[in-house]
C-alpha cells in the first residue's frame, strides 16, 4: 500500500520531553533516541476500502473488515483462490459511530467462507478497488504467532512491525493497547491504515487495553465505542456476550482474549464464561492454551505496579486448574519474562508469564525496574520489539523476544516450552480428581 506520512510535532514534543535518558537495558546495548508519532494519511478514492484487516471466526472462517468514506458501498467481499478470479462472494453488514463532532466512515463487517488451512485467498472489498490477499492458519502443527502489546503508531511502531514481517508468521496476537487515539478520533483512521499492509494478510487477534475505553463522563459512559465498532472479534462464537472478551480455537491451540477492563470477579459474566469455556476444551485434541490479557499479573517493573493484581486474585486459580501454558500481557512498556508460576510463587505446574507492552507506543519506554529483582523473573529489559511463538508439536512450543536493534531485530531471549497437561505428568498428578473431571 502507498502510504504518505507526516509527523505530529506537537505529541512529538511531549515524547521527547518525557522520554528519561537513563536505561535499563543490557550493558551491550546502546539504545537509539525515541521517534516520533507518524500520521498516516488516506489516498484512495472515497469508495475505495481502507483500514483493511481479517481476523478467525471459527475454524474455517474469516471476517473482512474495513472502512469507506463512501456511505453506499456493499458489504460485499468477493474471493478465491487465484488473483483476479472470485470464485465465491459473501455479504455482511456495515456499521457507523459518532464522538463527539468525529463521523466514522462506513465500517464494513463480511465473514467469508468456508475457507480451506493453509491457503492463499485473494480477495477485493465492496465489488471494486484494489486486490488483497491473505493466507489461512495451518489446521495443525506447527503455527507460528507474533505477539505485541502496545503498538501506537509511532516510527518504533513502523520499526516494530517492519521486523515483524520480515519473517513469516500465522497469526497476529495483540493483549491490548492499539491506536493510542485517547479520544481523537482521526488517529483510529491513522492507525488503520499503518497496519493494514500487515492486518489484511495475516489474522490480527486483539482484545482490549485502557487506551481503548475512552469514556466521557455522561455523554460516553460505557467506552470503547470506537474499538467495538471497528475492531469486531468472534465472541459470539466462544459464548461470550462481549467483544471484550472470547476465545478461539487455531491448530492445536485454545487462545483465551481476556478483558481487563471489565468485570472479572466471580460474580461476572466474564469469570462465568471464562470458567465454562475452559471446562470445554479438550486437551487431546487441543493441547495448548496461551492467554492474553492488558494489565499483567507479575511485574518487577515500577509502571503500574499492582494494577492487574484484583484480576489475578479474581482469576488465576481458574488459569492453574485449567494447565494454562503461558499468559502474554501487554500495558507496562517493557519485556519481562517470568518462570512458571502460581500465586506469586515459582510453581512448575503455573503458567509461565511474559509481559510485551513495547510495540512502539508514543508514552515511550517503562524504565525503571524494582532494583531487588524477584527470584521468579528471569529476563527484563527496557526496550521495544517483537515476540514469537513457534508450537511445534504437542509437547514443545519455542518462544523469543526480538528487541528493535535501530535497522535490525535481535533476538534478546528466548526459551523452550513444555506442554504441561501432554508432557508433565506430575502436574497433572498432583491436581485433585474433581479439578481433573472439570478439565
Amino acid at each position: 500500500m502507498e502510504v504518505s506520512t507526516r509527523r505530529l510535532h506537537f505529541f512529538s514534543l511531549i515524547t521527547l520531553l518525557s522520554f528519561p535518558h537513563h536505561l535499563h537495558a543490557s550493558p551491550e546495548y546502546s539504545r537509539p533516541p525515541p521517534r516520533p508519532i507518524i500520521f498516516t494519511s488516506h489516498t484512495r478514492s472515497e469508495s475505495d476500502p481502507q483500514q483493511v484487516h481479517i481476523s478467525l471466526v471459527g475454524v474455517d472462517h474469516v471476517r473482512v473488515s474495513w472502512i469507506t468514506s463512501h456511505k453506499h458501498t456493499k458489504s460485499t467481499v468477493d474471493y478465491g483462490k487465484s488473483s483476479g478470479t472470485y470464485e465465491a462472494s459473501a455479504t455482511g453488514d456495515h456499521t457507523s459511530y459518532h464522538y463527539f463532532f468525529y463521523s466514522s466512515g462506513e465500517i464494513h463487517h463480511v465473514v467469508i467462507g468456508p475457507l480451506e488451512p493453509s491457503t492463499t485467498y485473494y480477495y477485493r472489498c465492496g465489488g471494486s478497488g484494489p486486490e488483497f490477499s491473505f493466507r489461512t492458519p495451518p489446521s495443525d502443527l506447527p503455527i507460528d504467532f507474533v505477539i505485541v502489546g502496545d503498538l501506537g503508531q509511532t516510527e518504533w511502531t513502523a520499526s516494530t512491525l517492519s521486523h515483524v514481517g520480515a519473517r513469516d508468521y500465522d497469526v497476529f496476537l495483540l493483549p491490548g493497547d492499539l491506536s493510542y487515539a485517547d479520544t481523537h478520533q482521526q488517529l483510529w483512521d491513522s492507525f488503520g491504515r499503518l497496519v493494514e499492509p500487515y492486518a489484511n494478510r495475516r489474522p490480527w487477534m486483539v482484545t482490549e487495553g485502557n487506551h481503548e475505553i475512552e469514556t466521557f463522563p455522561i455523554v460516553y459512559p460505557h467506552g470503547f465505542r470506537a474499538y467495538n465498532a471497528r475492531w469486531r472479534m468472534p465472541y459470539e462464537q466462544s459464548g461470550s456476550e462481549s467483544n471484550l472478551y472470547y476465545s478461539f480455537n487455531v491448530a492445536g491451540a485454545h487462545i483465551l482474549m481476556l478483558g481487563s477492563y471489565t468485570d472479572f470477579d466471580a460474580d461476572s459474566d466474564q469469570y462465568k464464561w471464562l470458567e465454562a469455556d475452559l471446562a470445554k476444551v479438550n486437551r487431546t485434541t487441543t493441547p495448548w492454551i496461551f492467554a492474553l490479557l492488558h494489565a499483567p499479573w507479575y511485574n518487577s517493573n515500577e509502571a503500574h505496579q499492582g494494577e492487574g493484581e484484583s484480576m489475578r486474585q479474581a482469576m488465576e486459580e481458574l488459569l492453574y486448574k485449567a494447565r494454562v501454558d503461558a499468559v502474554f500481557a501487554g500495558h507496562v512498556h517493557a519485556y519481562e519474562r517470568f518462570t512458571r508460576v502460581f500465586d506469586n510463587t515459582a510453581d512448575p505446574c503455573g503458567p509461565v508469564y511474559i509481559t510485551v507492552g513495547d510495540g512502539g507506543n508514543r508514552e515511550g519506554l517503562a524504565l525503571n525496574f524494582e532494583k531487588q529483582k524477584p527470584s521468579i523473573s528471569v529476563y527484563r529489559e527496557a526496550s521495544f520489539g517483537h515476540g514469537r511463538l513457534r508450537v511445534y508439536n504437542q509437547t514443545h512450543a519455542h518462544w523469543s523476544w526480538h528487541r528493535n536493534n535501530d535497522s535490525d531485530s535481535f533476538e534478546a531471549d528466548q526459551v523452550w516450552l513444555q506442554n504441561i497437561y501432554a508432557s508433565t505428568t506430575s502436574c497433572m498428578e498432583a491436581t485433585p480428581q474433581s479439578q481433573r473431571d472439570e478439565l
